[in-house]
């Protein structure tokens, strides 16, 4: 029972900690569009915006959870975030373009990693083979 208690004073701890990122986020995001378009945002519409952000990010995050639920999986893939964000064209392209981005980085650390031990193999048979051929 202590336990149980001890968890959801933990979980209710960690929200807390979620929804006051969010609001730093979402007031210091509010001062940059004040700034750039002459305007300023209340204390209320920033609360706001950050309560309704908050909560579509669980309605994602459940959302995303069902997807690869649906698929028999337990691992959320790029394919569930492009599947919750297709009824948005440019956050779709954006984050199809980060998708692709990542591949290519992943694809050229790969390349590194895999060209590495030739690169040591062939170093540790350089010097043996010069000190081979100044002995001739």
């Amino acid at each position: 029972m202590e336990e149980e208690k001890a968890e959801e004073q933990q979980q209710f701890s960690h929200r807390q900690r979620l929804k006051a990122a969010v609001h730093y986020t979402v007031g210091c995001l509010c001062m940059e569009v004040a700034l750039e378009k002459q305007v300023q945002f209340s204390k209320q519409t920033i609360a706001a915006i950050s309560e309704v952000t908050f909560r579509q990010c669980e309605n994602f995050a459940k959302d995303l959870e069902m997807f690869a639920r649906h698929a028999k999986r337990s691992t959320i893939t790029t394919e569930d975030v492009k599947l919750l964000a297709r009824r948005s064209n440019s956050l779709l392209k954006y984050i199809t373009e980060k998708n692709e981005e990542i591949a290519q980085l992943n694809l050229e650390r790969k390349a590194k990693k895999r060209r590495k031990p030739e690169d040591e193999n062939r170093d540790s048979r350089e010097p043996d083979a010069e000190v081979g051929g100044s002995d001739s």
